[in-house]
């Protein structure tokens, strides 16, 4: 009989190396107190569920959008152009960067709501973690800690880190290049500000100049801040503009050299040229309100969903509750590091920092609240990550500095003025979590009076204070965690009411209703928002007559063009009076995803041997039918109906050689159900084919004329 004996086991290098660097992630950097990564494991965790839990019940969220990435699924052709459809015929209204994320995660496990949702929820994540490794760098990791915790329970952050729009990636790419440019004013290394510019770069390709409005505050940080002598930095800033428009430009010259024959057309604009559209529709036309373009106003008659321009927009109804509850606080932080960097050195950290992030919240602040034209509340999600580094780092400073009286006054007055505002926005729901307006306020007078009451406590349990000097009592340290009650207790409620409310659609709001649509000040036509005041939550809320479950274009209620753990729209718009179509039609804007399943067989039947299964005016129109079928939707006039594609003689050709089957007429009522070329082909087809009713839609068979 043979006896077997195990000797002691082994631990290669290999091994010892993978515990050695798991340990090192769990205890963080050396210098860093002990409690400092298991505290940023934790924010991120707590990020990672606000941002991830639910997710599919937003559905297809912007149906836009959603339909945009299942063309991409389908044709790389549509994938590199951005195209609305799978047949090429026009793009969406914005560079595709933000769609090629999720369109390889789509084309990865197939398109769902998680495939097209999780990309934008892994991005709120990562941006949180770079601006904790951003902000921590400087000012330590209390102040990272407190930055992206304030930045991820942000309302507006939790709404569009669950969206499919194109600012979750902006939000990602604008952190990094801060992050980029933090480190080049540490090491005044060249290769830092070319990063900077690249990053900056695809973030024209995900949202155009919207990008850049953060590149004047990142160059002037370097430039005061930067190590080398003045005559290198400039070189070194001229390099990153130069990566900056070739990270931008490659993709540009390629759609501007294509043939316009050989590309889809540039939808939104009115040359079919990007540049015209960067330039026009989506850059100088948002700022002075000439807009002509997607959605055909010009001169700056085009609606508001953001209240009126001014100083008080960010503050008022529409935006105030998205993402100004720290924003006094970041503000006061920003004085405060000015006061205290006024004759430091020229490389200062608090400086530099004050120019970095405080430069990207006054200009894309000032830029939110003055520009004239279409600015909806959601675009704020920008103003996220320096409104959180602000607050982080004065923070901070202030407390390290309270034993001084001016510190003291400055935090106390700061906390005070932050649980006064929270009130305000919170007064403004009443009826919504009453309670919490009263935690808010006790909460942050108590930590207001335990920071200025530290000298008098400190003199009650410690000794004489060294001349000059106060030494502070244990008591005071309660002021932290009541001022993080105060200041966080009103935006996490209302983050996590939006986090378990079904947004739709392409007006979506953060937190409970308030008095109206357009907020003081301003408002949609007619001064609510389509369909009147918005639902509790924003955007669209499901339920009612939906159903859920049931796979992509097909829930268990008869109802299609919804991904699994979706429901079917409630709400709808009124049909547009003298329109081809009625009631009935399926429409995006308002996030009304439902598409009736006789609707869906006609076209999924009436799809093969064809370039478009069909036609229809607007890309909101046209979205919920091509997400429903599965097949190219020719969406005439783009988005709003209003572009030059195609004109009546170009879809007369395309009717006579058989590349489309059906024209439906479910036109949008928002802005008029299109104009121009899309009126005349309406017309033409309403004069020369026959209409049937199919699944509540006036549907057109082209291929049979009278």
């Amino acid at each position: 009989m043979t006896t077997t004996t195990t000797g002691p086991r082994r631990t290669g290098p290999g091994r010892a190396a993978r515990r050695g660097r798991l340990a090192a992630l769990v205890r963080g950097r050396p210098d860093d107190p002990r409690w400092a990564r298991p505290a940023l494991l934790a924010v991120l965790t707590i990020t990672a569920a606000l941002y991830t839990i639910g997710l599919s019940r937003n559905g297809w969220a912007n149906d836009f959008y959603a339909a945009a990435v299942q063309a991409g699924t389908k044709s790389w052709k549509a994938f590199f152009f951005g195209s609305f459809d799978a047949s090429n015929f026009i793009t969406v209204d914005k560079t595709p960067g933000s769609l090629w994320v999720m369109e390889l995660a789509a084309r990865a496990f197939g398109l769902n709501s998680w495939s097209l949702l999780l990309p934008q929820a892994a991005e709120g994540v990562a941006s949180a973690a770079l601006l904790y490794a951003t902000v921590r760098r400087w000012h330590g990791p209390a102040a990272g800690l407190i930055a992206a915790g304030a930045a991820a329970l942000t309302p507006v952050a939790a709404l569009m880190f669950r969206y499919d729009n194109p600012d979750a990636l902006l939000v990602l790419l604008m952190t990094g290049a801060a992050y980029a440019t933090a480190r080049a004013i540490e090491s005044g290394r060249t290769r830092w500000l070319v990063l900077t510019g690249g990053l900056l770069g695809f973030a024209f390709l995900t949202k155009m100049l919207q990008g850049f409005l953060v590149v004047p505050a990142f160059a002037l940080a370097y430039l005061v801040a930067g190590p080398p002598r003045l005559g290198r930095r400039l070189w070194q800033l001229l390099a990153g503009a130069a990566a900056l428009v070739a990270g931008a430009g490659w993709w540009v010259a390629i759609v501007e050299l294509t043939p316009a024959a050989d590309r889809p057309y540039i939808g939104g604009s009115t040359t079919n040229s990007v540049l015209q559209l960067a330039l026009g529709y989506n850059g100088l036309g948002r700022l002075d309100g000439n807009e002509t373009g997607s959605v055909g106003f010009g001169g700056g008659a085009g609606p508001r969903f953001a209240g009126s321009a001014g100083l008080a927009r960010l503050f008022a109804g529409d935006m105030g509750g998205q993402v100004s509850w720290l924003l006094p606080a970041a503000l006061i932080a920003l004085a405060a590091m000015a006061w205290v960097s006024w004759r430091a050195a020229r490389t200062d950290r608090v400086r530099a920092a004050a120019l970095l992030w405080g430069g990207w919240l006054l200009v894309t602040g000032g830029v939110f609240s003055f520009m004239a034209g279409i600015i909806h509340p959601y675009y704020t999600v920008a103003l996220v990550p320096p409104i959180g580094a602000l607050t982080g780092i004065g923070a901070v400073l202030l407390w390290r500095e309270r034993d001084r009286s001016w510190a003291r006054l400055t935090l106390a007055g700061a906390t005070l003025v932050t649980a006064a505002w929270g009130y305000v926005l919170l007064d403004r729901t009443p009826g919504w979590l009453p309670w919490l307006r009263g935690l808010v306020v006790v909460t942050g007078a108590l930590a207001a009076a335990l920071v200025l009451a530290a000298p008098a406590l400190a003199r009650r349990t410690a000794p004489v204070p060294p001349p000059g000097r106060v030494r502070l009592g244990a008591l005071a340290a309660l002021a932290v965690p009541l001022a993080l009650v105060s200041a966080l207790a009103g935006p996490a409620a209302y983050s996590l009411g939006t986090a378990a409310t079904a947004h739709t659609g392409a007006l979506p709001s953060a937190g409970p209703a308030v008095a109206s649509f357009g907020g003081p000040g301003g408002g949609g036509p007619g001064g609510t928002g389509p369909g009147g005041a918005r639902m509790a939550g924003g955007g669209t809320a499901r339920g009612g007559t939906g159903a859920a479950g049931g796979p992509p274009g097909q829930s268990p209620g008869g109802t299609s063009g919804m991904p699994p753990g979706g429901a079917t729209g409630a709400q709808r718009l009124p049909a547009a009076r003298g329109q081809a179509g009625g009631a009935g039609g399926p429409r995006g804007l308002g996030g009304d995803t439902h598409v009736a399943a006789a609707l869906t067989r006609l076209l999924r039947g009436g799809a093969a041997g064809y370039r478009a299964a069909a036609a229809t005016v607007g890309s909101e129109s046209a979205a919920p039918l091509q997400l429903a079928s599965g097949d190219p939707v020719m969406a005439i006039g783009g988005f709003n109906g209003t572009d030059g594609a195609p004109t009546l003689a170009e879809f007369q050709r395309l009717v006579a050689t058989g590349a489309i089957h059906y024209f439906l007429g479910t036109n949008q009522a928002s802005f008029g159900g299109g104009s121009g070329g899309a009126e005349q082909i309406t017309a033409w087809v309403r004069a020369h084919f026959t209409a049937e009713t199919v699944g509540g839609v006036i549907v057109y068979d082209l291929t049979r004329a009278r």
